[in-house]
């Protein structure tokens, strides 16, 4: 507890100081210099926004456990990803062994849950998005035997029409309310 008596205060310590109190003038004012862009040289507008020289992309390839991390330009477009993310699979080993290696065998979606394939010719800084889904454009052709269609690529969305259309009756859904 602090002691109020006044002859035990020292003698030359003041009860306040007046800029604490608010009594007191202010000191003087010190005006912020203020800058001017166009006088500003134009490499430090430069330096304040570094340019992109890689981009790291989360790529799920079907079938597969985790998604394979690539670095990749942003200026390169979707094939080039393809090739890295497939490049990338088989040289950390994974399972299932993809058995082509061939770009053009992969389709690029956004999500497994999209079906329409990303345009090849697409660059990557504009697609808006950093974590993709790559699969087979044909599953029943093998690589390289000439099997199936004969090379023929069909997207996702018109495999899942066809087997929509020659499915199964019972597995189409049915008008439960009438």
């Amino acid at each position: 507890m602090p002691n109020s008596n006044p002859a035990r205060r020292p003698s030359n310590v003041t009860t306040r100081s007046n800029s604490f109190s608010g009594r007191g003038s202010p000191g003087p004012v010190l005006q912020r210099p203020k800058t001017e862009p166009s006088k500003l040289p134009s490499l430090a507008m430069e330096t304040l926004r570094p340019k992109l020289t890689k981009i790291l992309f989360n790529v799920t390839i079907e079938r597969s456990i985790g998604a394979v991390q690539v670095l990749v330009s942003p200026e390169s477009t979707v094939e080039d990803l393809i090739m890295a993310a497939v490049k990338q699979y088989v040289k950390e080993g994974r399972r299932p062994v993809l058995g082509c290696e061939r770009a053009v065998e992969f389709s690029l979606h956004y999500s497994q849950f999209s079906l329409e394939c990303l345009d090849g010719e697409e660059k990557l800084a504009n697609l808006g998005s950093r974590n993709f889904f790559l699969c087979r454009r044909n599953t029943a052709a093998e690589c390289g035997s000439g099997g199936g269609d004969g090379g023929n690529v069909k997207s996702c969305s018109k495999e899942a029409g066809v087997e929509a259309k020659f499915g199964l009756p019972w597995l189409k859904f049915r008008n439960f309310l009438q």
